[in-house]
């Protein structure tokens, strides 16, 4: 009967989480756009496969530039948050050049990475606003 309680109150848990994460790309298109990039991208690298990010960083640089240019929902519209986004723009701009210009397979990863967490800090900055810890 314990087991079964605290398996529930972990499944409540985490779909709450995961419903969090899904809000910020639901009210925020844009970011969610960039995200699935991000993502078709930046976890091949951690393999080693540096194929898509080589093939795509102009859709990178594209879905960052369009999420510069979107209306940031008032929940997360501070300057923190348009900085780390102006940011995020300008790097994934920088990768897709370096990328042209047929950059080391070892700057392309730093680049990435550095990208991915510019991505996180934008994410982490738009967590739980508008709402105090107590």
């Amino acid at each position: 009967m314990k087991k079964t309680a605290l398996l529930m109150v972990l499944f409540v848990a985490l779909g709450t989480l995961v419903s969090k994460a899904q809000n910020k790309f639901s009210s925020w298109p844009a970011l969610g756009e960039f995200h699935k990039v991000m993502s078709e991208t930046f976890h091949p690298s951690e393999k080693g496969d540096l194929k898509p990010v080589k093939e795509r960083s102009a859709e990178l640089a594209e879905k960052a530039a369009k999420l510069n240019s979107s209306m940031i929902p008032s929940e997360f519209n501070k300057p923190a948050v348009k900085k780390a986004v102006k940011l995020l723009a300008a790097e994934s701009l920088d990768l897709d050049k370096l990328i042209r210009k047929k950059g080391t397979d070892e700057q392309i990863k730093k680049s990435l990475v550095a990208l991915h967490d510019r991505f996180h800090e934008i994410v982490g900055l738009c967590k739980d606003e508008g709402h105090e810890k107590h």
